[in-house]
């Protein structure tokens, strides 16, 4: 089932069951005026949503529309809680590698999280807003998952049976912030700004085989100012499944129905500790910080800049059939107007 919220009928959205091939969509509003109210009574409203689901799939509903991604909002356009993991730890030892941080060993058997801003996600088309290209604008291609209700204290393989739909993440980061902000020993705060998820919000069976483990078996494909950047697997070198970072979550707290808990960056080592960009053969990187630092390591310093007022970029997943599964995130560097 796939699941979108449109740009229509208050801050929460309209929303809408899409088709399997992103052609067509109906409104829900007789059993749910937004996703937040179908994940708070999902067990009722997913059959019914899936009945409409099944109806557009084969030409029947009787009130389908054309399906437009530009009208789109997040699928959640603000959630109770966003929570960012980072079970890829080759992306996190690289980054620590940029700005010269250790490396913890901890962080191979405990995730890495922090809790980011869930008030208003941007869309997946919207310009992703900036006062000052120097801080540094940087994009993150990342899986993530929306979960029903979990107890505090629950096991990976309860909190593997509330995992209720998934969606694609760029959650961007303003690099040349972040040092400064770390340093004060207390999180990302101004370093992370809106976060955009993808058009459409699909349950794991949508994946097929490829949803296994926990994990999303495929390629998450990333393109910079229309050039292929990177293709890694985001079932590969995933050191953590979502199960487990939703564990981690739970410890001391209860999580809340429609709470999103994301992969951090997709990062493959590719037969080394750094991998090797798409242009040298390999699957390339889910942000520009990985490229720097491989710059950094094969020619003393970085030469890919960070994103500037104009860039664009794209990010997207397919299945073995080349259809896509959750649209695309589209989005270009605009300056902020303030007035």
């Amino acid at each position: 089932m796939k699941l979108a919220t449109l740009k229509q009928g208050g801050r929460d959205g309209t929303l809408v069951v899409v088709s399997r091939d992103l052609a067509r969509c109906q409104a829900v509003g007789e059993f749910a005026t937004s996703l937040q109210a179908a994940l708070d009574d999902w067990e009722l409203v997913a059959p019914r949503l899936a009945a409409v689901y099944e109806a557009l799939n084969h030409g029947a509903a009787r009130h389908a529309e054309p399906f437009d991604p530009r009208l789109c909002h997040s699928p959640l356009p603000r959630a109770y809680q966003w929570a960012d993991g980072s079970a890829y730890v080759n992306h996190v030892e690289l980054v620590r590698k940029a700005r010269h941080a250790e490396m913890p060993p901890e962080l191979w058997t405990d995730p890495l999280m922090y809790q980011g801003g869930s008030d208003s996600f941007v869309g997946p088309r919207d310009p992703i807003w900036s006062c000052d290209e120097a801080w540094g604008i940087d994009f993150e291609a990342e899986v993530a998952v929306i979960t029903g209700d979990v107890p505090m204290g629950a096991t990976v393989a309860q909190c593997e049976g509330q995992i209720r739909l998934l969606m694609l993440v760029n959650d961007v980061s303003l690099r040349n912030l972040i040092p400064a902000e770390l340093a004060k020993g207390f999180g990302f705060l101004q370093s992370k700004p809106a976060t955009a998820f993808s058009p459409v919000a699909v349950t794991p069976d949508e994946l097929g085989d490829a949803w296994r483990d926990g994990k999303a078996h495929l390629p998450l494909a990333v393109e910079l100012n229309g050039q292929p950047f990177g293709k890694p697997d985001a079932g590969v070198d995933m050191i953590f499944n979502f199960a487990q970072l939703m564990a981690h979550l739970a410890k001391t707290r209860e999580i809340g129905a429609g709470s999103i808990i994301g992969s951090g960056t997709v990062s493959n080592k590719q037969g080394g500790l750094f991998g090797s960009s798409v242009a040298n053969g390999g699957v390339g990187y889910c942000c520009i910080a990985e490229l720097r630092m491989y710059e950094t390591i094969e020619e003393g310093k970085p030469k890919t800049p960070f994103m500037r007022f104009g860039d664009r970029v794209r990010i997207e997943m397919f299945d073995g059939h080349g259809a896509s599964i959750f649209g695309a995130i589209d989005q270009i560097v605009e300056p902020y107007a303030t007035s």
